[in-house]
């Protein structure tokens, strides 16, 4: 159950509301687009037979059963969300998997048994309203030889798939006034990598290592300019400022129109792509952190 001592109440009501419903609906290409990112941070993690992970912010479950078949089932692994949606999606897609366990709830305060050996996520850990106590909790969940490994989107001109139907939503929609912080819960809070790297340290990790990696990011699953448009306006921070300024019908069309003029230069046969930028991040848990 989630804690009702959450922190993270704003988070837990927007992925529980439309947006959770739409990731459900785009899953497969949702899934399509994240892969390579996912992967890369598979690897970089390196789960191995018998171990037990933990699935931080796993969504509709794709990590989860990635996670699932490293460790096999001598090991384990715990999914965790707050998308009540999402984590339906996920259970059947993992039916019939006995080493593989969700739990609906805030990772910043769930009270995880402590026997992981790796904590992992695929851009789920930049939503947490307190990162160093949530990353404190995950620290706690592991064993004393434990591990984490995560994938976070890098700044706004490092992913132009984010930035140019943002900015082209603006100019109909300005955000409110005044705009939250650069380091505000949301998919760009861990951009910064001294800031991810003192995070980590003062929740009991050592030897973080953060490395770029670049990927193109397609929009709309290679299906044309239209499905671009209608990803855009409906996944990621375009879909929060739309939300929260909740245009009446006749804006949200002009806003449509205008995403569509921003990414219609992007467009070619393959559909709509744009470059993007995450960081990987590996760190250990400290042996004499408590």
């Amino acid at each position: 159950m989630i804690s009702d001592q959450s922190k993270n109440d704003e988070q837990i009501a927007f992925w529980n509301g439309p947006r959770g419903e739409e990731w459900v609906k785009e899953q497969e290409a949702m899934d399509r687009a994240l892969e390579p990112f996912g992967r890369a941070a598979l690897e970089r993690a390196e789960p191995r037979a018998g171990e037990h992970a933990i699935d931080v912010g796993c969504g509709c479950g794709a990590t989860t059963l990635a996670l699932a078949a490293a460790v096999g089932p001598s090991g384990g692994v715990v999914g965790v969300d707050v998308s009540a949606p999402m984590l339906a999606r996920a259970r059947e897609r993992a039916r019939g998997l006995a080493h593989v366990t969700f739990v609906e709830g805030d990772a910043a305060a769930h009270a995880f048994e402590r026997r992981a050996d790796l904590v992992f996520s695929r851009f789920g850990v930049m939503f947490f309203a307190d990162p160093a106590a949530a990353f404190a909790n995950l620290r706690g969940a592991l064993s004393p030889r434990g591990r984490a490994a995560f994938v976070c989107w890098r700044k706004l001109a490092d992913n132009p798939w984010l930035g140019v139907p943002l900015a082209a939503a603006k100019r109909i929609v300005p955000p409110l006034e005044p705009p939250p912080p650069a380091d505000a819960p949301g998919p760009l809070a861990f951009a910064d990598p001294d800031r991810v790297r003192a995070i980590l340290e003062r929740a009991g990790f050592v030897e973080a290592a953060i490395a770029p990696f670049d990927h193109r990011m397609p929009l709309g699953d290679g299906r044309g300019l239209d499905a671009a448009v209608e990803h855009a306006i409906t996944i990621g921070p375009t879909a929060r400022l739309i939300a929260v300024a909740n245009p009446d019908a006749a804006t949200l069309a002009r806003v449509r129109r205008e995403v569509r003029e921003a990414l219609a230069p992007h467009a070619d046969a393959s559909g709509v792509s744009f470059p993007a930028g995450a960081w990987i991040v590996t760190a250990r848990a400290s042996a004499g952190h408590v």
